[in-house]
């Protein structure tokens, strides 16, 4: 018997790595025949490895991957990874506050409850086609949808032509839940705590790099996170941990962590970009790095209490250089958003604009995130289930925007007692000292590091 690990295998990265230059506009045609003349298999459409295994290939794949590596994109210039850089590219950076606002315990527990909620809703249909999603739900009664999946009622032959996230559905459907599951998009803000109490606000991208090796077990990383931690353990030290043979740097990984970021900068976007910027260059460059900041960025002017969720759309726009990718698809969701009366429509005007991206690439992802929020006008319900309802990557843009509606709703007591009391105060992890952990607790501690640097051991 032999173990597979997924994501890290040279000749399952080379086809995604050509699908992330054909994307970026390098030339790499003469390196993909080779590859394929070879037999060598394209990126997968939703796995990580690519079926069969072909591990005779390694060797050609390895030589492959640090010749796609040397090939310049005609795009670096619009879409630096420096922070330099990136600050040069947005004329509208917004100015640091002296100032700023304070946010109450509540306000952060509503995030940390509207994070987990979101989180939860998506799970179950992680990794499925909108089609799916959508027959699924309408299948049930919940379309638009509404409130939590289930399978009670559920056609036969649709749970077979449509099966549920595997490692979900026995903790995600409305049947199962009983209280939060693990999930890395709820380990990485506990991460991040943990970063912010051991080093305070100053920490360096080393820190975390140091975090993660102590307290994150490899096999809860995915993607970009997972190449960076094999690079990690090779010697590789950061920031080029995000570049030597990762094709997976500009999917969605470091906007998942950058909650934290802007929960405890309230008001003051510039911070919070900032900081996320030293998370994210870890594991991600250009626009999987703008994923991280645009997200800080509107999560600390929601949190500064003074802003709808149209301003802090736009704030986040402010530390996104103006003329990349990311920023238009933010536009276009937002767009989009604003041209329709149904979300159905907003989302299948997304996905025949992004349709041809890797479900969990940050591009498609956050142009749905920018239109459902829109969409929602603050609204936490259909913050979250627009967010879902519009596919791609279900559970990262649940979290996120039920972070930012949980925010914006400012206290436990304003979010629908049908999303929170499910969650019964309780998360699971495999982060140490967070497991079972209460969401007031975790908005204790959260409060915590924004009136003080953390302590240092």
């Amino acid at each position: 018997m032999k173990v597979r690990v997924t994501w890290v295998q040279p000749e399952d990265l080379v086809g995604h790595e050509l699908r992330q230059a054909a994307e970026d506009g390098r030339d790499a045609r003469a390196i993909a025949r080779r590859w394929y003349e070879a037999g060598g298999a394209p990126a997968p459409e939703r796995a990580g490895a690519s079926t069969p295994a072909a591990p005779e290939l390694r060797a050609l794949a390895e030589r492959l991957l640090d010749e796609l590596a040397l090939l310049e994109s005609p795009l670096e210039a619009e879409e630096p990874t420096e922070l330099t850089a990136i600050r040069a590219a947005c004329p509208d950076w917004p100015v640091p506050r002296t100032d700023p606002p304070p946010v109450s315990q509540d306000r952060l527990h509503a995030a940390w409850l509207g994070r987990a909620a979101g989180c939860l809703l998506g799970k179950p249909v992680e990794k499925l086609p909108l089609a799916g999603i959508r027959a699924l739900a309408r299948a049930t009664g919940n379309w638009p949808l509404a409130t939590w999946f289930t399978a009670k009622g559920l056609p036969a032959e649709l749970a077979a032509t449509y099966p549920w996230n595997r490692r979900s559905a026995h903790t995600s459907l409305a049947e199962n839940i009983d209280g939060m599951p693990e999930d890395d998009d709820l380990n990485h803000p506990l991460l991040t705590l943990l970063l912010l109490q051991r080093y305070g606000p100053s920490f360096t991208t080393c820190d975390l790099a140091r975090l993660w090796l102590d307290e994150l077990p490899a096999g809860r990383t995915f993607t970009a996170e997972r190449v960076a931690y094999r690079n990690l353990l090779d010697g590789i030290e950061p920031p080029h941990t995000a570049r030597y043979r990762n094709p997976f740097r500009e999917w969605i990984g470091a906007l998942i962590r950058a909650d934290v970021h802007g929960w405890t900068h309230p008001g003051d976007a510039s911070a919070a970009a900032e900081q996320a910027h030293r998370d994210a260059v870890l594991t991600h460059t250009a626009n999987g790095v703008y994923g991280a900041m645009f997200t800080a960025a509107a999560l600390a002017e929601a949190a500064g209490g003074e802003s709808d969720v149209h301003g802090a759309l736009a704030a986040g726009l402010r530390v996104v250089p103006a003329r990349s990718r990311f920023a238009h698809a933010v536009r276009f969701g937002v767009g989009a958003a604003r041209g329709e009366n149904g979300f159905d429509a907003v989302a299948d005007r997304l996905h025949a604009e992004y349709g041809d991206y890797h479900w969990v690439h940050v591009l498609p992802n956050a142009a749905l995130l920018a239109a459902a929020l829109t969409h929602a006008d603050g609204d936490f319900s259909d913050s979250i289930c627009h967010a879902v309802s519009g596919g791609w990557d279900t559970d990262s843009n649940g979290a996120t925007a039920g972070s930012l509606a949980g925010l914006l709703a400012g206290s436990p007591d304003a979010l629908p007692d049908r999303w929170t009391t499910p969650l019964k105060n309780r998360l699971a992890t495999s982060v140490p000292g967070f497991d079972s952990i209460g969401f007031d607790a975790l908005a204790g501690q959260t409060h915590r590091l924004t009136h003080k640097e953390a302590l240092r051991p």
